[in-house]
């Protein structure tokens, strides 16, 4: 064996239990559709698993859109092209920030020179209606509205059909974030008169990042063909990539990620096979369980309003003198279960607790509960921690 061979280390990572904001643990037949045999981006078969993928698309978007696609690209690049393709110069767009999300699409639009009117709000906050419809007084020449469906660094769950029906009323872009969202909680694009939506792979998908789905209203569409100024991005250009993923056209733009397209093939079909009602009441009855276990443990919900907060993602605070690092790092190294840790504002003062996807199950919240109590009894940590299995147990066999 040669030098550089022997110093080679093989990949072999932990099997963790990913219960942070992202990404979640993966199905073994998304597994599975990764390693199979890899043919060409314009091969007749991948061509229909390109179809196929974007009519499960549509399915769990709820929407007819024909710009229904996944981007070759993480979350992120889901955003750039949604707000790459639709914003141009000079225009005036209204955001909701409350929270890091909010601020990134802020800073994405002022990259593109348009001018940006902040809905600020406190971290962990929802935008309201009422708050909606001053900011369009206050700047009647705005081309859109941003919001984020699931503030993935608070927990906060944006409502937007009220919303939506405004912004149709006032003719304006309706753009938003459902990175977090998306196959977890409902999400209707068409009857809540969404434009542009975006998500990621990783989190209730629970596909490797890697895409973005990402839907187009035909109104949206018609504002990127007709366009005053070129789309500064090539490479998200969607009048051309609508010639790769359009039936009848399939011109070459890129070379998509083949592997990525037959995972989230696999894992859409996983979403449609559970039905979409089922999976969101599984959602929804894993955070239930999962918050009344904290609860009884002691601990208190960082939003405090149950209808505003994500059933896939519970922000729970840190009381005084339990060491925040510590115990998310013991939960990792013995029990190997990743949870988040606050951002920005929240740094040092929330865990990010995921129940995304494959991730959300109950054997999970009941492992998970029984591990931060046995971390906190280790830590010395003054309290009584024993009740938190029983009270989720209790919510189960109701």
């Amino acid at each position: 064996m040669s030098p550089a061979s022997s110093s080679l280390h093989p990949l072999s990572p932990p099997r963790r239990l990913l219960m942070g904001p992202g990404p979640s643990n993966i199905h073994p037949r998304v597994y599975r559709a990764l390693g199979m045999d890899v043919v060409g981006h314009l091969d007749p078969e991948f061509l229909a698993v390109m179809d196929r993928i974007q009519d499960r698309l549509r399915q769990v978007f709820q929407t007819e859109n024909p710009m229904t696609i996944s981007v070759s690209g993480t979350g992120s690049a889901g955003m750039e092209a949604a707000l790459v393709n639709l914003i141009e110069e000079g225009e005036e767009y209204i955001v909701g920030m409350n929270g890091v999300f909010g601020m990134r699409m802020s800073e994405v639009i002022r990259r593109r020179g348009a001018t940006v009117h902040p809905i600020e709000k406190e971290w962990g906050e929802i935008i309201t209606l009422e708050e909606v419809q001053k900011a369009i007084e206050d700047h009647p020449k705005s081309s859109g509205l941003c919001l984020v469906h699931a503030e993935t660094s608070t927990g906060a769950h944006q409502p937007l059909e009220e919303i939506g029906r405004l912004t149709q009323e006032r003719d304006l872009l309706f753009i938003v974030d459902a990175v977090t969202s998306f196959a977890g909680a409902e999400l209707k694009i068409d009857d809540w008169s969404i434009d542009a939506c975006y998500s990621g792979t990783q989190k209730c998908l629970s596909c490797p990042p890697g895409l973005a789905p990402l839907t187009l209203s035909p109104r949206a569409m018609e504002k990127v063909r007709n366009r005053k100024s070129p789309i500064d991005s090539w490479y998200l250009d969607l009048t051309l990539i609508d010639n790769y993923w359009a039936e009848g056209k399939r011109a070459y733009h890129h070379t998509a990620p083949i592997s990525m397209n037959y995972a989230i093939h696999e894992a859409l079909a996983l979403v449609l096979e559970e039905g979409l009602e089922q999976r969101f009441e599984r959602h929804r009855l894993n955070s239930k369980a999962m918050v009344s276990g904290l609860e009884a443990m002691g601990f208190s919900m960082s939003i405090s309003d149950a209808s505003q907060r994500l059933p896939m993602l519970n922000p729970v605070s840190i009381p005084e003198g339990i060491p925040d690092a510590e115990v998310r790092k013991r939960l990792l190294e013995q029990f190997n279960i990743e949870i988040g840790a606050g951002l920005g504002a929240f740094s040092g003062k929330i865990w990010r607790i995921g129940l995304m996807g494959e991730s959300s199950k109950q054997e999970h919240v009941i492992f998970f509960l029984a591990a931060l109590e046995s971390v906190l009894n280790d830590l010395k940590i003054q309290g009584d921690f024993s009740g938190g299995v029983s009270a989720a147990n209790s919510v189960y066999s109701s």
